[in-house]
């Protein structure tokens, strides 16, 4: 794995563009396989999860090519049902999106358990429900098998807005005969792009953007030029990056209709942020306060279901936090084992309290030093490169290919911003 060198204390300064929405690219790019056309799907983030995926796809007899920097080609026509490689699908969680798309196809599936970030018990239960109300018959003693020689339309409430668990309802539910109503269904903006996509194939989904969706099943799926939208929460991530590194950064086409709770959450710790037309200008030149609640109470950011404030940002609240002046309570509902990074970041100078696995309590400001650290996960990962970018001297985080899983090229693109970023192998 490489390690990211960082010399840490220098303002920022310039305009930087998010990436294509990596959650949307995943489930978009299993969902090619539900043709027997060529698709092209644009914006894709050219990350180490999106190439694992690609790996499986091509293991599975698709034809995948790179057109462009961030153009993919997919022409499924000679995919195969057979197993998916169990080391392949151990590296990324995403693998579990293939199963909706190759049951919908061929009836049946045996999928070894996925992987992913280390961050606290992720459920394959909501998947199951959904898979067995389609009327498929579901296996769980070694990963998923899966059996349906036809998939049936049906009437299902989903025991929690799981994001991976719709999105495979959704590609099921697609090619299913008759009508899928689906309630308590994931809306985030990366199931929106994928249930825009597959209309653009010929699927019939309406009710996007909600809670609840109605799907009219077809019987075949054809092919589709898609483009993924920008990511909100690498967005999100520039946002901290330009509060604690005390700089003025121009976040360029930014997707300004899914930024609604995340710049109330980043508002709140005093950070800001304006819309200018596509554009989100962040200026942290100024320190940051803490906005307290009514009364004087502490304030709190909290994660949720779309439209809260994303699970996935938590980590980069923890650290913008340290940089501003009070204190606010971070409390992550979601993932059990997210906030455990933090002993990293009080390593780094961080004044923060760790109360139990889901809330954070964080004092600031803090000035934060260089350090030798690792990166646990994917968002941990670029919260402390944004710590390390705002510390004084040199600090080493190792393991940084967690953070290229989901942000492409970051140290070129921060670098171009005037950080002082060394990639070592």
């Amino acid at each position: 794995m490489p390690s990211f060198v960082v010399s840490g204390g220098s303002e920022l300064g310039g305009t930087i563009r998010p990436a294509g929405n990596k959650n949307a690219a995943l489930p978009v790019l299993a969902a090619t396989l539900m043709s027997t056309e060529p698709v092209t799907i644009r914006n894709v983030p050219r990350i180490r999860d999106v190439r694992t995926l690609v790996d499986i796809m091509r293991a599975l007899g698709a034809e995948v090519t790179w057109t462009g920097p961030n153009v993919v080609c997919v022409d499924g026509r000679n995919v195969s049902q057979g197993a998916l490689d169990p080391a392949l699908s151990a590296r990324i969680r995403a693998s579990i999106l293939l199963a909706g798309p190759l049951l919908a196809r061929f009836g049946s599936l045996s999928l070894p358990p996925p992987g992913g970030d280390v961050i606290g018990r992720r459920r394959l239960d909501t998947h199951v429900l959904a898979f067995r109300a389609l009327g498929a018959d579901v296996e769980t003693s070694h990963g998923l098998d899966l059996h349906a020689p036809q998939l049936v339309g049906a009437n299902m409430f989903l025991d929690e807005p799981s994001v991976t668990a719709t999105e495979n309802a959704i590609m099921a539910a697609s090619l299913a005969r008759g009508e899928t109503v689906i309630r308590n269904a994931a809306a985030e903006p990366h199931v929106q792009d994928l249930c825009r996509f597959l209309n653009a194939m010929g699927a019939r989904i309406g009710g996007i953007g909600t809670g609840n969706l109605v799907i009219e099943g077809v019987s075949s799926l054809g092919g589709a030029d898609f483009t993924i939208g920008p990511d909100h929460v690498e967005t999100g991530s520039f946002i901290g990056l330009a509060a604690v590194t005390r700089s003025r950064l121009v976040i360029e086409d930014a997707p300004m209709e899914h930024l609604d709770s995340i710049l109330i959450g980043f508002r709140r710790m005093g950070i800001d942020c304006r819309p200018d037309g596509r554009n989100l200008i962040v200026d942290g030149r100024v320190e940051p306060v803490i906005q307290m609640d009514a009364f004087g109470h502490l304030p709190k950011v909290d994660d949720g279901p779309w439209p809260a404030f994303p699970a996935d940002l938590t980590s980069i609240a923890v650290v913008a936090a340290t940089c501003a002046r009070g204190t606010v309570l971070i409390h992550e509902k979601m993932f059990e084992s997210r906030m455990y990074f933090t002993d990293k970041l009080v390593a780094m100078g961080a004044r923060i309290v760790l109360c139990d696995p889901h809330r954070a309590v964080v004092v600031g400001p803090s000035p934060l030093r260089g350090g030798r650290v690792e990166s646990p996960d994917i968002r941990a990962g670029m919260a402390i490169l944004i710590a390390a970018l705002g510390a004084r001297g040199e600090s080493v985080i190792r393991n940084a290919g967690q953070i290229e899983r989901g942000y492409e090229r970051i140290d070129e693109r921060l670098t171009a911003l005037g950080a002082r970023i060394e990639r070592r192998d």
